[in-house]
């Protein structure tokens, strides 16, 4: 049975992820599509191997159900294939892509008319059809489009350009062999940014990582900033929907950190109006800029879709979450990486301060926050039974700390009296048992991280 996750239908190419495969879900998602009225689609691809060609395949399928197709002319970004959906006024989207698994893996990806994550109910009536109707092919008629310099153009027209022209700086940006290469160098050309890339030119392999921004795969882009003494370090993921971040001091910034900092130049320096959106994952730091900052706040289940959902139903003026995904209420409702790189360097220049120096002032102003997540592996159902064994179970202390709330949004969370907390969310697709824990102290979260593994190993 071919089933979507949270974020699209994703498989092993050469094995589930087959041209039958992929060309059953595009008859299904066609079929669904023509009987809620839609008539016109746009896809989009990355960097893997055949992307190109599944995405011709997906193009052909729906030119041969009548549709007015719209093809990417080359590699594109999963939030320059969202823009252009909303921007040329198509019904939906198809974007080719395994976003941050590995080079084994491609995927299927639904955009909504609104320029973001296709919403369930959309899911469901294409899932419900795959595999009922006769595929069609034969016809090949599709518009090709530069998707990406569309994309540029938009995110050009966010920022007054002379904020990058104020002082000399040095950005060294890791596309991670993917869609987002030499995409800061379009951005930034005739400003005083030197951009030096790495990683900057495709391989389906990924160099063998995951082409995830996370820190145990950022080795070489902290190593360039010590080494060219950069002011920051930029990396993003295989389809570049989401952000890492290195400091001058060549750390990497946790992506609790970097939405925090983002939210607070978002509603503050950039005065965007609305409301904020958090998953349960996601800092405290975002209620306590939330109360500062008179802004109502939204927690939501772990997935951006979930997001995007609020984003679509009211304004908002920021959302995000935890695995360095964040959207603008300014642009669409969808994670973008480049625009977050962007108002990084932005943020930067209005501070005229190190990156170093602004979270030094984050944590001055809103209390420090030292956060880790751990994904374990577990036999069978060993992480689901723990979850629903503390869902039913009365907890007043934990690792030597009150309990003053269970949060059962999404797993179960057990938040302290000094606003720290430890959250356990047993993977639905796969047997991981997912620790996460933030609190006040380093030494603490590491403490609760501990105790919180004892639980299960």
């Amino acid at each position: 049975m071919i089933k979507f996750g949270t974020d699209g239908y994703r498989a092993i190419i050469g094995k589930d992820f087959t041209f039958e495969v992929v060309s059953k879900i595009a008859q299904a998602h066609a079929d669904s599509l023509r009987e809620r009225n839609g008539k016109k689609i746009i896809i989009g691809y990355d960097t893997r191997f055949m992307s190109s060609d599944y995405a011709e395949l997906v193009a052909e399928v729906f030119s041969s159900n009548g549709f007015e197709v719209i093809l990417s002319n080359s590699v594109c970004t999963t939030p320059a294939l969202s823009y252009a959906v909303k921007h040329l006024k198509a019904d939906e989207g198809v974007m080719i892509t395994a976003s941050h698994n590995g080079y084994k893996y491609n995927g299927y990806k639904i955009k909504g008319s609104y320029g973001g994550p296709a919403t369930p109910e959309i899911i469901k009536s294409v899932e419900d059809k795959i595999g009922k109707n006769e595929v069609k092919t034969g016809k090949k008629d599709w518009q090709l489009f530069d998707l990406n310099n569309l994309y540029l153009n938009t995110i050009k027209s966010y920022f007054d350009y002379s904020i990058f022209k104020q002082k000399e700086s040095k950005l060294v940006h890791d596309p991670m062999f993917a869609t987002s290469v030499g995409m800061y160098n379009k951005l930034l050309e005739d400003t005083f940014i030197d951009v030096i890339q790495i990683n900057h030119f495709r391989d389906p392999y990924f160099g063998f990582h995951h082409p995830e921004p996370i820190d145990k795969n950022l080795s070489l882009l902290k190593a360039k900033v010590i080494a060219t003494e950069a002011d920051i370090g930029i990396a993003n993921d295989g389809d570049s929907d989401r952000i890492g971040v290195v400091a001058e001091d060549g750390e990497f910034v946790n992506t609790q950190i970097a939405y925090a900092l983002l939210l607070l130049h978002t509603v503050r320096n950039r005065k965007t109006k609305g409301s904020v959106v958090k998953t349960v994952s996601t800092t405290y730091l975002v209620d306590r800029i939330a109360k500062k900052e008179n802004i109502k706040l939204h927690k939501t289940p772990v997935g951006f879709k979930y997001v995007a959902d609020i984003m679509l139903k009211e304004q908002v003026a920021f959302g995000g979450e935890e695995s360095g995904g964040y959207g603008f209420g300014f642009h669409i409702p969808e994670r973008d990486g480049i625009l977050s790189g962007m108002l990084f360097l932005e943020m930067m220049m209005l501070y005229g301060k190190p990156l170093t120096e602004i979270i030094k002032d984050l944590f001055k102003e809103f209390g420090e926050s030292y956060y880790k997540r751990e994904d374990l592996k577990v036999e069978g159902d060993k992480g689901i039974k723990l979850v629903e064994d503390l869902k039913n179970k009365e907890i007043k202390e934990f690792a030597g700390l009150k309990v003053k709330e269970k949060d059962l949004t999404d797993g179960v969370k057990l938040i302290f009296e000094d606003d720290s907390w430890i959250l356990f969310r047993a993977s639905g697709t796969e047997p991981v048992l997912r620790i996460y824990v933030e609190t006040p102290k380093l030494e603490l979260t590491e403490k609760v991280l501990n105790e919180g593994k004892q639980l299960i190993l």
